[in-house]
């Protein structure tokens, strides 16, 4: 068996483990392919998070199941967290899967594919980068320390354990020889990094280590958790070359009682008062957040405060889940269900809204001078796409470039363009430099 597929769903760090898993097997000899039906062995490493990740990946594990059928000589083996977290589950009502890992399990894989697993002080030197070489996730952290009423994510991955600042700088090196300009740090909690460690909150120690690595150009942090924001990240924000005035906060809601149902430790004022500090301190901050409509116990009312504040704030960037019903999670057991259809629809009005909002800061850029990143060439269209500062890949906006003669990019160069037009969630601009 030396030809493997491996289906990556669920989130960026998700991503990075199947990057970590494809160094160690190509390591071993075997050849990591996209095709699964031309592989011996097929790795779904799944998500678990939220009711529709669950339904995404039983799904991506029967169609793997469906071609071991047409060659029973095929395997299946299922990783990640919903294994992690349903793996008598999914022995009871799959019995066809060859072999069910949790997460991070890949001595396990490896042993049951009868090869030797490196240590994890040197799996990062191992790892495959599968995104385009010239952005990469670094995984700074595992686990997560609350207990927030919706999540089962600590069930899952377990306690906040921190990666040495050595290691990470180490193993971004080697991203940035490899052609890495941008850097997105990920974790369950960023705000947390370096205190299970170092006894402390190390953040920003690491990212003025990463700052001095050449060959980045961005650095870019996401999923900051509010309540124990560091407050050396703004200074050290505003001084830096490296790191992009980009702040990627999920508060989930903005009611007062909604947050203490959901155990999130926050307040409607704490929450206010960080967001007009980062918009004092760095006016042309990027704010991002992500909400979830629905949570038991949420009235009219509280939707509606929520949405009040959505038009105050004005967050550049804004995602959306509606309420997912987790097994051994507090929210679980509460009274004040919401009914979907009801979670759906404040779901689609606040959308509405924050496209209105969308289009409208938008809409300041046309006439701009900006700087990009250039994710993409369309050869058949004759058509870039790229990233400012204000965008995360795959989750945020994207600016559109259309080809002339005088300049003439490749994916992962930085260029200067000018804004002609924008819709709510692109930007559309011509060179202007290089």
């Amino acid at each position: 068996m030396k030809k493997v597929h491996i289906t990556t769903l669920g989130c960026s760090k998700n991503i990075v483990d199947s990057e970590f898993l494809t160094g160690q097997l190509q390591a071993n000899n075997f050849e990591v392919i996209e095709q699964p039906e031309d592989s011996d062995v097929i790795i779904i490493n799944t998500c678990g998070f939220i009711q529709s990740a669950k339904e995404e990946s039983i799904q991506a594990i029967l169609e793997a199941l469906r071609l071991k059928e047409d060659d029973p000589a095929k395997k299946v083996y299922v990783a990640g967290c919903l294994s992690q977290r349903y793996k008598p589950e999914i022995e009871k009502e799959m019995p066809e899967v060859d072999a069910i890992f949790g997460t991070e399990d890949y001595q396990a894989i490896l042993n049951s594919l009868g090869k030797n697993h490196q240590a994890m002080d040197n799996i990062h030197r191992m790892r495959v980068v599968s995104t385009p070489r010239h952005f990469a996730y670094l995984k700074i952290s595992e686990g997560c320390n609350h207990t927030c009423s919706f999540c089962a994510i600590p069930l899952i991955r377990g306690k906040h354990r921190s990666r040495s600042i050595e290691s990470l700088l180490e193993e971004s090196k080697k991203l940035a020889d490899n052609g890495a300009k941008e850097l997105l740090l990920v974790s369950q909690d960023s705000s947390y990094y370096g205190k299970d460690l170092y006894g402390r909150q190390a953040i920003v120690e690491l990212l003025s280590e990463l700052e001095k690595i050449s060959g980045i150009e961005w650095i870019r942090v996401l999923y900051w958790y509010p309540t124990n924001f560091p407050k050396d990240v703004i200074p050290f924000m505003k001084s830096s070359n490296k790191m992009v005035p980009y702040i990627d906060m999920p508060i989930q809601h903005i009611s007062s009682k909604m947050l203490k149902i959901m155990r999130r430790g926050d307040t409607r004022d704490s929450l206010l008062k960080l967001y007009t500090m980062f918009r004092q301190e760095i006016p042309e901050v990027a704010l991002r957040t992500t909400l979830i409509l629905g949570h038991p116990g949420e009235s009219d009312e509280d939707f509606h405060e929520l949405k009040n504040f959505i038009r105050d704030i004005k967050f550049d960037r804004l995602g959306t889940f509606t309420y997912s019903d987790e097994e051994n999670t507090s929210a679980f057991e509460n009274a004040g269900k919401v009914d979907t259809k009801i979670a759906e629809y404040r779901q689609a009005e606040l959308m509405e809204i924050q496209k209105n909002i969308s289009f409208e800061l938008n809409q300041k850029y046309i006439g701009k001078k900006l700087k990009v990143l250039i994710d993409l060439f369309d050869i058949n269209t004759q058509t870039y796409y790229a990233r400012t500062f204000r965008d995360a890949p795959e989750i945020d906006n994207e600016v559109i470039i259309q080809a002339n003669s005088d300049f003439e990019c490749k994916p992962g160069e930085f260029a200067g363009i000018l804004v002609t037009d924008a819709s709510e969630y692109e930007l559309y601009g011509t060179f202007i430099s290089k």
